[in-house]
């Protein structure tokens, strides 16, 4: 019997949605970092990069990865469930970043920005995913 490929790196629809995640994160952060909205204070390359190029060249997309690929063995109600549990954590997340002193947001930033935010992105990414990961018949 041969050996079966893990399916992850034969679907080009998640490279793809993942690729794209990775961008459409990038330059949010670059508009809300450029905007003062928040700032990294701790990030690689201070001089180079305005943004935490490790989370959204890296972070980021592991992340949606995983959402991804457990997105596609959910029903309606768990793949609605969990684009709202993934934003709360990643809002938790920020949260928690702020503690350590790795991010810091606008003073007059309310948590429920990013919790919109994200709900809205993941959603995006789905959308997109959907498309990309259509067959052809």
């Amino acid at each position: 019997m041969p050996k079966r490929q893990f399916r992850f790196w034969t679907n080009s629809g998640l490279i793809l949605t993942i690729l794209f995640g990775a961008l459409i994160g990038t330059y949010l952060d670059l508009f809300y970092v450029g905007k003062g909205y928040y700032s990294f204070p701790l990030r690689p390359f201070p001089d180079i990069f305005s943004i935490h190029i490790g989370f959204t060249l890296v972070g980021l997309p592991l992340i949606l990865a995983v959402f991804l690929f457990i997105y596609e063995k959910l029903n309606f109600v768990g793949k609605i469930s969990a684009v709202l549990i993934l934003a709360s954590i990643m809002t938790a997340g920020e949260k928690l970043s702020e503690g350590f002193g790795w991010f810091l947001h606008d003073p007059e930033w309310k948590h429920i920005y990013s919790l919109f935010g994200y709900t809205i992105y993941l959603s995006f990414m789905l959308i997109v995913y959907s498309f990309v990961s259509m067959k052809k018949t």
